[in-house]
C-alpha cells in the first residue's frame, strides 16, 4: 500500500481562507450598496409616477416633489439635476446626479440616470 502526502489527501485550509475573504469581501459591499439601490428605486417610483400625473401637475410642482423625495431618502439632487421636457402630447422627465459610496480607502462615484416618458392626459 502506498502512502499519500497531505496535499494529497485534499487537506488544503488556504483555499477556504480565500474563499472566506472573498465572501466577507461580497458581504460588505451589499452592504454598502443595497442601501443605496433601494432609495434610487424610491426615488425612481416617484419620478415615473410624476411624469404619469403631468396633466395635474405643472413643472415646479413635479420638480418639488422630485427635491422632496430626494430629501426624505437622503440622496443628493439637486434642482440643476433635474431636467424637465415637455411638448403638447408627452412629458420626458430627466435626474441625473452621482452618489457618494464610501469604501475603506477610497470614495466611489456611482452616477445614477434616472428617467420617465409619458403621454400628457
Amino acid at each position: 500500500m502506498r502512502r499519500r502526502n497531505r496535499s494529497e489527501r485534499g487537506e488544503g485550509n488556504f483555499g477556504c481562507l480565500v474563499g472566506l475573504i472573498v465572501m466577507l469581501v461580497g458581504i460588505f459591499i451589499a452592504y454598502k450598496m443595497i442601501p443605496v439601490k433601494v432609495k434610487v428605486a424610491d426615488l425612481r417610483q416617484v419620478i415615473t409616477d410624476e411624469a404619469k400625473s403631468a396633466g395635474q401637475h405643472n413643472d415646479a410642482r413635479i420638480r418639488s416633489a422630485i427635491l422632496a423625495k430626494a430629501r426624505e431618502v437622503e440622496l443628493p439632487v439637486t434642482d440643476d439635476d433635474i431636467t424637465i421636457n415637455r411638448t403638447s402630447t408627452n412629458i420626458h422627465v430627466t435626474v441625473d446626479y452621482t452618489v457618494p459610496i464610501d469604501f475603506p480607502g477610497k470614495v466611489y462615484q456611482w452616477h445614477i440616470h434616472s428617467e420617465a416618458e409619458n403621454p400628457i392626459f
